[in-house]
């Protein structure tokens, strides 16, 4: 993959470089970009090692290091793919040739002018000489100390190239989505955006050799408020064989570069690149015959947090279960309710100091190193491990777990308020029932009376809090009862009857005769669309569930009122046939184990029906606090509303909105940097699921060989098996066709009998489980929703695999055996005949 389209999704930071990234989003959004094409990271690797470079890179200096490049020629097949995509811009076509490194264009980090760019660069041979010298510029003087300065180390770094048609610029410049004019950022007017314009090409204003004109435009009118003509002496134009500066001519120095008109288009467009990235921009523009275009957008240097408890210390951190509950960046509203979720939950926030769970690149993490080092102060160490694995999955081969700095004594002593807390919630399982009984109706009337309250500060501490604790706080209860069941039960059936009936003799759950809460939606929405029961019945019912539930800026389906028409369309399969196929599989099976076992069933039945009951409870339990989750994100929403500041407040925590309710502005000096933090931690693939030491989000997404599974700061990791293994989610044997999907919004890729192979799975994937014929999941372990779904549904699964997203291709053959917990790639996406979905999975072992 030598070379990429301009708009190809495939181009990301790893593969084209920061610049190349930012373009390609800019064209897949259809923006003014100039057409053009990559020349990616991979070329300049296989450039580097066909001529055995690296050593002599690694040891030398700039001047050795661009002689190396320069006594090279490119590879045949590397040129042949840059000459080709060169002719498809046009024979002989100008063309602006830039570096694109694999660390700029990040905020904090912008590599803004560390590598060359060639303009005006026409013909096959002079292409090929500009891309070889934008590689070499990887190393300059001060590309390398720029990077020393920001502690990367060399071996890390790539560079990938983008042509494009060079703009016959008439007018160029660079704009600011923020006020530039301000002498201080306290006397910034958030309300303006600056732009900078000279004649010519932009390199002048870029470079510095001209002072430009200075245009301020209102945000909101989009009108032109202040204009600064200067004096412009300089441009930069084309010549036949490059670019060079020459005299303004007399009677265009002092005219305005741009018209009213031509600014306010140009502030339109900075403001929708905004709206893309989410984040003050800065963008380089040109005009053409009065049409604009954009050369270049980047977010704004040093106006970011950074989210990433990973800095902490040594520590191992896993979300194998949190991922499932919480599987995106959160806004900062929202990882402030996680917290005290967490605190309700776990009970306490840490042992001596040390972190119980982190924030590391917006997403959470639980950190097994502290409740592995209790375990060993408490001699059960081995007992802690093996009850963590079904619930955060098997850690990869060879990672180890690192203890916590502190002595046995000093571990035990700090764990007391840990066990003290248990005891209070042991206390409270007689109230579970009711809390379960009386919820709804509980929560739904706080929600009414926060749609109407004309003190939400008071109302959050009279209503809003303590039901959003308690609902936290009875989870916990549920997640409590008779733990060791949950975990042990499986194991032990397993061994007594194999994997497929103990698949089936743990499915057909129906406590008090209604199935699990988590098919609830599922089976809700098979009765809307059969006229059983009505859309608004169905959305006071199920109206809170959805993929990002604890995520408050989400809006749940019950905001939508067509987010049922579409699910009920979508869904072409009644899973009543499955349930009633797998309430079949279970009777068979117990009958089975009568009378294999006559003196034992009724034991295990006794088990199993405690462990339904638990089961039951935990997902009542959880769609109650699911609900509470969706009670605050009213109170926020209404308060946007109240306070005039809207989505604002997503990036503010609880504390900080109810300052801003009791009329405080304060904390809303924080909200430009925040969305720049959250927006650039959402670009970024998911984290790996399992993360030892100080861990990069961003010098982790920059490395083409980064591992999804895995990250560890203390190692070399172990290359993943050639078989993808997870957990045996379900059992049952399976063959078909991949299909990788990222988020559920991308659930109508997924066709009938397919495998459905994602990252995470939650209640907000479930619509999509009766169409496939198989689950594979990176995240997960026997308890996780996959899993759990599957089993009642009798689909196969393996779930907490860590990388099956990275290693399969969407349109794969594969076999999955979910009693093992494998996943065999028996025939790549290439093999198959036509486009990329070949036939439909067949069943080829019944469960």
């Amino acid at each position: 993959m030598n070379t990429l389209a301009l708009a190809d999704p495939r181009a990301e930071l790893a593969t084209v470089g920061g610049k190349g990234a930012s373009l390609a989003r800019l064209a897949r959004a259809d923006l003014p970009v100039p057409a053009g094409f990559h020349v990616t990271t991979a070329a300049y690797r296989a450039f580097v090692d066909r001529h055995g470079l690296r050593e002599d890179i690694l040891a030398g200096g700039a001047e050795e290091i661009a002689a190396l490049f320069a006594a090279h020629e490119i590879p045949k097949e590397i040129a042949g793919d840059i000459l080709a995509a060169y002719r498809e811009l046009g024979d002989d076509t100008a063309v602006a040739v830039r570096s694109s490194a694999t660390a700029e264009d990040l905020p904090g980090m912008s590599f803004a002018g560390q590598q060359e760019t060639y303009l005006n660069i026409r013909g096959a041979d002079r292409l090929l000489d500009a891309v070889r010298r934008c590689w070499a510029s990887l190393w300059t003087e001060r590309a390398i100390a720029y990077r020393r300065r920001h502690d990367i180390p060399p071996e890390e770094v790539a560079l990938a190239v983008v042509v494009q048609r060079l703009v016959p610029a008439d007018a160029a410049g660079v704009l600011f989505t923020e006020d530039r004019l301000a002498t201080a950022a306290e006397d910034a007017d958030e309300g303006r955006l600056t732009i900078n314009a000279a004649w010519g090409l932009g390199e002048a204003v870029v470079g510095g050799l001209v002072t430009p004109d200075t245009v301020t435009v209102d945000r909101t009118g989009r009108t032109v408020v202040e204009e600064r003509v200067a004096t412009k002496t300089v441009m930069t134009v084309r010549t036949t064989d490059g670019t060079r500066e020459e005299p303004v001519p007399g009677d265009m120095r002092d005219r305005p570069v741009l018209s009213a008109e031509q600014a306010e288009r140009l502030a339109g467009l900075g403001l929708a690149i905004e709206e893309l990235y989410g984040c003050a921009m800065d963008i380089e523009w040109a005009i053409h015959d009065a049409e604009p275009y954009i050369l270049q957008a980047r977010p704004i240097t040093g106006r970011r947090e950074v989210w990433n408890d990973s800095v902490k210390g040594d520590y191992l951190w896993t979300n194998g279960n949190l991922g499932e509950a919480i599987p995106s960046v959160m806004t900062p509203c929202t990882w402030s309710l996680v917290r005290s979720f967490m605190n309700e939950i776990m009970i306490v926030d840490g042992l001596g100091g040390h972190p119980l769970y982190g924030n590391i690149g917006g997403r959470i993490y639980m950190n097994l190193s502290l409740m592995a080092s209790l375990g060993k102060a408490l001699g059960i160490a081995e007992k802690v491990r093996a009850a963590q694995e079904p619930v955060y999955g098997k850690l990869p081969e060879g990672i180890e777990t690192p203890m916590l700095p502190m002595t046995r004594w000093q571990t035990i002593k700090a764990a007391k308020p840990m066990l003290g807390g248990r005891r209070r919630l042991a206390k409270m399982v007689d109230r579970l029932p009711e809390h379960i009984a009386t919820g709804f109706e509980r929560t739904e009337e706080i929600r009414a009376r926060i749609a109407v309250s004309d003190d939400l500060p008071g109302l959050w501490e009279r209503e809003v809090d303590p039901r959003f604790r308690e609902c936290n706080r009875m989870l916990a209860v549920a997640a409590r009862q008779d733990a060791g069941s949950l975990v042990y039960l499986p194991e032990q059936l397993e061994k007594l009857v194999g994997a497929a009936d103990a698949t089936a003799l743990m499915s057909a759950m129906r406590a008090g005769g209604d199935r699990l809460e988590s098919l609830g939606p599922l089976l809700g929405l098979m009765r809307v669309k059969r006229g059983e029961t009505s859309r608004e019945e169905y959305a006071r019912r199920y109206g809170h569930r959805c993929p990002d539930e604890f995520e408050m800026s989400a809006a749940r389906p019950g905001e939508d009122p067509d987010w049922i028409d579409r699910q009920a369309a979508a869904l072409t399969t009644d899973p009543a046939a499955l349930l009633a196929r797998q309430d079949e599989a279970s009777a068979d099976a117990w009958r089975r184990f009568r009378e294999r076992y006559p003196k034992k069933a009724e034991k295990f039945r006794r088990k199993i029906d405690r462990w339904e009951a638990i089961v039951h409870a935990r997902e009542e339990a959880r769609s109650e606090m699911m609900r509470g989750f969706w009670m605050v994100r009213d109170f926020v929403v209404r308060a946007g509303v109240v306070t005039g500041h809207g989505d604002d407040l997503f990036f503010l925590s609880i504390e900080e909105i109810l300052e801003v309710l009791r009329g405080s502005r304060r904390p809303l000096a924080a909200v430009a940097a925040r969305r720049a933090t959250y927006r650039l931690y959402r670009s970024l693939p998911p984290l790996p699921g399992v993360i030892r030491g100080r861990f990069d989000p961003e010098r982790w997404a920059a490395d083409p060989g980064r591992r999804t599974d895995v990250f560890d700061a203390a190692s070399t990791v172990a290359p993943p098996a050639a078989t993808i293994t997870g957990h045996a989610g379900a059992s049952g044997v399976v063959e078909g066709t991949a299909r990788v999907i990222a988020s559920v919004a991308d659930g109508d890729r997924l066709g009938e009998g397919e495998i459905l192979v994602t990252t995470v799975t939650n209640v907000g994937w479930t619509l999509l489980f009766p169409r496939v014929a198989a689950v594979v999941t990176d995240i997960g372990a026997p308890l996780s929703h996959a899993a759990i779904v599957a089993r009642e549904l009798g689909i196969p699964a393996v779930v907490g695999t860590g990388n099956a997203t990275m290693r399969l291709r969407d349109g794969d053959r594969v076999r999955v055996d979910g009693g093992r917990g494998t996943v065999e790639v028996i025939g790549t996406c290439e093999d198959a005949p036509g486009d990329d979905r070949p036939e439909t999975a067949r069943l080829a072992q019944a469960v």
